[in-house]
């Protein structure tokens, strides 16, 4: 039998995130439907919704209409910065000139469009830090074209810290700063950024909620930048850490127990 919340409803989960809550009972992933055993596959094909149900099985069940957590649109941007900056300039949100140059001829163009500085990204799959660039120079613009085929280029805005907003569901869960450490560009708490629970402006908390209401997206954490008198969109995480949670307090899984309790997610 699968685990159920407060309500009776069963509550199941593929991927891991939620390993651990006493209301969700989690399958795991298997590459193939078919691998699931016959009473998995059955709970699967039963349940009003899915949880975590991985990028490949949120395509399946969106085309079937079975609902899931998060939503289709928040797994079709996972680590896709080209599919986000896209989304946010449709959308006419607060974001860095940035722009995408593919093959040589386009890469050529680069020093032409960008004075330096300027931030050069690994499109696709880079999270944590990792595969984010400043580019000083033409030696480390050369540099970073042979790490990928396509160049991902963005101003840059001279700031030490962002702001980190969480959203799950259809509120803000958590909010917080990430200060960069000394000597370092990047905000990200895994390559050694200092988490501050100082207040965070409403202003920043605001633009973060109608971005992922406008994106469709209700599983993120959004980082935001202030500069220049204005609070700028950086990205979205859908895989965001637990720190900032940890560091407040918050126990994480305790939360998403009563989210799905409270039938909020």
């Amino acid at each position: 039998m699968g685990a159920a919340n407060s309500s009776g409803r069963k509550v199941i989960a593929l991927e891991g995130r939620l390993k651990g809550c006493r209301n969700v009972l989690t399958l795991g992933v298997q590459p193939d439907f078919s691998g699931y055993p016959p009473e998995a596959a059955e709970m699967i094909r039963r349940a009003d919704k899915i949880y975590y149900p991985s990028t490949f099985y949120a395509d399946l069940f969106n085309a079937v209409g079975k609902a899931t957590f998060p939503s289709y649109h928040t797994y079709k941007f996972v680590q896709d910065k080209i599919r986000q900056t896209a989304l946010f300039n449709l959308l006419e949100l607060p974001h860095p000139r940035t722009r995408i140059f593919f093959g040589r001829q386009g890469r050529a163009k680069i020093p032409s469009l960008f004075t330096y500085p300027f931030i050069a990204k690994i499109p696709r799959g880079s999270a944590m830090g990792r595969g984010v660039f400043l580019v000083r120079n033409p030696d480390e613009l050369a540099a970073y074209c042979r790490e990928t085929r396509i160049a991902y280029i963005q101003e840059y805005l001279p700031c030490d810290r962002d702001i980190r907003v969480v959203i799950i569901g259809d509120d803000i869960v958590h909010a917080y700063w990430r200060i960069a450490a000394p000597g370092e560009f990047r905000s990200n708490v895994a390559i050694g950024a200092a988490i501050s629970l100082a207040p965070v402006p409403a202003e920043a908390c605001d633009l973060a909620l109608a971005t992922a209401r406008r994106c469709g997206w209700n599983d993120v954490g959004i980082d935001i930048c202030a500069c220049r008198g204005r609070f700028f969109l950086l990205e979205a995480n859908m895989k965001y850490g637990k720190e900032g949670f940890r560091q407040a307090g918050i126990d994480y899984l305790q939360l998403m127990e009563r989210l799905i309790d409270d039938g909020k997610i």
